[in-house]
């Protein structure tokens, strides 16, 4: 069979073509061009080929193209075909691309427009920021139609297919050197090799920045070398050393004005269609510095003869179902975000500022919409009904946890005073009766404590704390949990699509790790074939008696399922409950978003309900929430790891109290006892042992000494080494090994000596 020859044609079959034409050829070309392609498309055979490849080079020793032989294109411009990764949106929220290959001779890479999907469904979820996509590129210049030329852009991309994402975005502090140039310094913790940039290759970039780079082998070496392709802001000039992890995770931080623009047309609710709750005396409870207020709560004696010693209670949830209707703007970027995002040094929110710290922040003695429930417990705490409000509310107090402690221990602020009585105690006796009800149920009942991170004026780390858990976080907890579940519970009855939140039972190998490791703290977990919170509540009070207690809550939250959403049910094993749907956080969280939309739908409460092409798209968007929610926890964590490290780096020399949290082949892993920070002693520098890894026994065992060093244990260790802008800690350790904790395995012959003296 006869191979099928390109349909294109230069001027003059079998003549060997000019530079104009080679030139003409490229610039129609549909597809990608080779030397291959242009030699079939003017019939070039035999000895021509030479001659059309000297032509070819001098084309790009001219300037004119760019490429090798088997993929040519005009220097400095796009093919017709082109990979690009989605690197930001512009003022209206449209997506602009840069190109995945791109020289860095051909100058500053051209920004490309990305226009919508033709065929939507095969882009599910939406593309966004950190996406890249297989385009055809169109070019928007002087001979295009003017009225779609757009300034600044030269070129708009539509999306053939979705290809995988970068495995991680290569990104690095830039310091400048004097005589040009400068290193890269990564902020990856796995790779710390820091790069030297030619003069050139450095784009825009000034001592200190947050760039992006690219790795290619040029020269003739061909060893790799960095060229900066993005700037992305000073974290040191900015104070938010948050920066780093927002374009590490391409978290979405500026509002597209598409979005900002519909703001201006929010309509304010009136009492029509709601019910009216402004005589209630409805309060929030909230951490100190907290800025929206998305929820209140009420209690009052059931005094309706039937529920003797029960209780109503009211729990209102700011109505942002009121604001962001399905398909907006607004509601685009809130998918996109999934939730917010909290740093110590700031927050990027879900939504504008116009909306969660003032529509739908619940303020005091200001009228606002919201979605209640009316819940009805008995004296045992079991729930009796429950009915959902699409209402008008207007809170009667802001009060802190801490206010609210101290005016129920007998201390109350002038604020609280006037609400103690007919608010405060009230609540605080429906939390007694739910109380018991949470007991018989005993959820898993891991209190670890949370350290907070306390800056000063510069963005430093002041000092780092762990807030006293007191019962008033207990008190709101439960009632949110109550709350949650009647969302779940009520929608289900409507025969309404929900948005479940499910935490699985933990996967089988982890149970097997967390037994061994257990065993080795003379701890047992049963055996049963269906665990369930309660076994491992029986490990952690056993634990509370050791010093090993916060260890043991670690390891048991490690063995763990991550909970996730879902629209169809499997139950929520950490709260012990058969059905969850978060419902008490709209304005950070898209999940409850969609729970109030579904009861809206469900109840018929008005407009703002979820749409029936929301309940088609609920797979794919739960699943894009689930991964935000990821997202955002990595960033947290490792924006607190580098402002940790940044704090400690100036204490190169100390020494520390800390416990073993992690043993592995290569050293362990260490938490410091007053900050939580956490850092790695190499076990090539570990004492004067060959120390072997015990996987059953969580242990480096030394092979001639015994000397142990084993998960859990108290050592002391001294910082040897730290990395701000990766949030990395090296440690030296002091303590020597215990002897003969872990019974040693024989080895056989013992290997060479792989340590050094301690010091």
């Amino acid at each position: 069979m006869a191979r099928k020859r390109s349909d294109t044609r230069g001027p003059e079959a079998g003549k060997l073509p000019g530079k104009a034409d080679i030139l003409a050829f490229i610039q129609a070309a549909q597809e990608k061009v080779g030397k291959r392609e242009i030699a079939r498309a003017f019939g070039i055979k035999g000895a021509d080929r030479i001659e059309l490849k000297r032509l070819l080079a001098e084309l790009v020793s001219e300037g004119h193209l760019a490429g090798n032989r088997r993929h040519l294109q005009e220097k400095g411009k796009l093919p017709a075909v082109a990979g690009l990764e989605i690197t930001r949106r512009d003022s209206q929220g449209d997506l602009l691309a840069l190109p995945l290959d791109w020289a860095a001779e051909d100058g500053p890479p051209p920004l490309v427009l990305v226009l919508p999907p033709k065929r939507a469904r095969d882009f599910e979820p939406a593309l966004g920021v950190g996406d890249r996509v297989l385009a055809r590129i169109k070019r928007l210049d002087a001979h295009d139609d003017p009225d779609e030329v757009i300034e600044g852009l030269r070129y708009a991309a539509e999306p053939m297919k979705r290809i995988e994402r970068e495995r991680r975005r290569l990104l690095a502090i830039f310091h400048r050197h004097a005589r040009g140039g400068g290193t890269l310094q990564p902020v990856d913790r796995k790779e710390l090799k820091s790069w030297a940039v030619q003069h050139g290759d450095e784009a825009d970039a000034t001592d200190g920045d947050l760039v992006r780079f690219d790795l290619s082998r040029r020269g003739r070496s061909g060893l790799p070398l960095p060229r900066v392709l993005e700037v992305l802001g000073n974290p040191r000039d900015q104070k938010k050393i948050s920066l780093i992890a927002i374009h590490a995770h391409g978290i979405p931080e500026d509002f597209p004005a598409a979005a900002l623009a519909e703001l201006e047309r929010l309509e304010a609710p009136t009492l029509a269609g709601r019910t009216d709750l402004r005589k209630l005396p409805l309060i929030t409870i909230d951490p100190v510095d907290a800025r929206d207020h998305d929820d209140a709560v009420h209690a009052a004696p059931d005094e309706s003869g039937s529920n003797p010693g029960g209780f109503i209670v009211h729990v209102a949830i700011a109505d942002v179902a009121q604001y962001v209707r399905p398909g907006t703007a607004l509601d685009r970027e809130a998918q996109l975000r999934g939730n917010s995002v909290y740093f110590p040094d700031r927050v990027v929110p879900m939504l504008p500022e116009r909306i969660s710290n003032d529509l739908c922040s619940l303020r005091e003695h200001e009228d606002r919409p919201c979605l209640a429930v009316r819940l009805v417990f008995d004296r045992d705490g079991a729930k009796r009904g429950q009915t959902f409000l699409r209402a008008l509310m207007r809170s009667a107090a802001k009060l802190s946890y801490e206010e609210a402690q101290a005016a129920i221990g007998g201390r109350p602020s002038d604020r609280a005073a006037p609400l103690l009585e007919r608010a405060l105690k009230p609540l605080w006796a429906a939390y007694e009766v739910l109380h018991k009800a949470r007991s018989r149920r005993e959820p898993l009942d891991l209190d670890l404590p949370e350290r907070k991170l306390l800056l000063d004026s510069h963005g430093h780390v002041a000092r780092v704390i762990v807030p006293e858990r007191l019962e008033a976080h207990r008190l709101i907890e439960e009632f949110m949990i109550q709350a949650n579940v009647a969302a779940a519970e009520e929608l289900e009855k409507q025969r309404t699509p929900v948005v479940y939140r499910c935490h699985d039972q933990p996967a089988k190998e982890r149970l097997v790790s967390l037994r061994e490791f257990l065993e080795t703290l003379d701890l047992t977990l049963p055996g049963a074939a269906q665990l369930r919170p309660e076994h491992f509540n029986r490990v952690l009070k056993r634990a509370r008696e050791t010093p090993s207690s916060e260890l043991v809550s670690e390891v048991v939250l490690r063995a763990q399922a991550q909970a996730e959403y879902v629209p169809e049910n499997y139950g929520h094993f950490g709260l012990n409950l058969k059905r969850y749907a978060h419902f008490t956080s709209p304005i950070r969280r898209y999940a409850d978003l969609l729970v109030h939309r579904a009861l809206i739908r469900g109840l018929k409460l008005g407009k703002g309900g979820l749409g029936d092409d929301e309940i088609q798209r609920l797979p794919d968007v739960c699943r894009l929430i689930s991964q935000t929610e990821r997202r955002a926890m990595a960033a947290e964590r490792e924006t607190t790891d580098r402002l940790i490290s940044a704090h400690l780096a100036e204490h190169i020399g100390a020494v520390f109290a800390a416990r073993i949290s992690g043993v592995t082949r290569s050293g362990l892993f260490v938490r410091l006892a007053d900050s939580g920070a956490d850092g790695f002693i190499p076990a090539a520098t570990i004492g004067e042992d060959f120390y072997r890894y015990e996987e059953t026994a969580h242990a480096l065992i030394g092979d001639r000494t015994g000397e142990t060093y084993r998960l859990g244990d108290g050592v002391e260790v001294k910082l040897v080494e730290a990395v701000p802008t990766a949030g990395a800690l090296r440690f030296e350790m002091i303590s020597p090994g215990k002897r003969g904790s872990v019974p040693r395995k024989s080895h056989g012959r013992r290997p060479p000596y792989r340590g050094r003296p301690r010091r």
